[in-house]
């Protein structure tokens, strides 16, 4: 049984009674069940709507693993701190067969013992730790 046929049939039990309209009592019994079936409509109303937002995230999520499967193809590059452009635990975001032509260093930083990588792109004299923030080169 539905929220709202349960607020229906308890309007039917209520209007069985036989109650006298004039009572506050009756008045209040009557409110609270007219309270009751507002809510319950709305409850099925927004139960409705989480339904369609649901099957509609799902429709969504669906389109976007199949652009992801597209965009991302199983032989693009994707660094997993086994890289092939040097043999260094690093996050490089060599995502592209073009990066592989840059040359991949890898330095220690002197502070905090941080494997860095970084490419050709990078002023040595400019980098800075990303762990311990201390500047490296320079």
């Amino acid at each position: 049984m539905t929220l709202t046929e349960k607020a229906a049939y308890l309007k039917g039990l209520t209007e069985g009674l036989g109650l006298d309209a004039n009572k506050p009592e009756t008045k209040i019994i009557n409110e609270l069940i007219t309270l009751i079936e507002d809510m319950s409509r709305t409850i099925a109303d927004l139960e409705e709507d989480v339904e369609y937002l649901n099957d509609y995230i799902e429709e969504v999520d669906e389109d976007l693993g199949t652009i992801e499967e597209d965009f991302y193809a199983e032989d693009d590059f994707d660094c997993d701190g086994d890289c092939d452009c040097c043999d260094c635990d690093c996050d490089c975001d060599f995502d592209d067969d073009e990066d592989f032509d840059e040359e991949c260093y890898e330095i220690e930083c002197p502070s905090c013992g941080e494997t860095i990588c970084f490419d050709s792109t990078i002023d040595r004299d400019d980098l800075v730790c990303p762990a311990c923030q201390e500047k490296i080169g320079g």
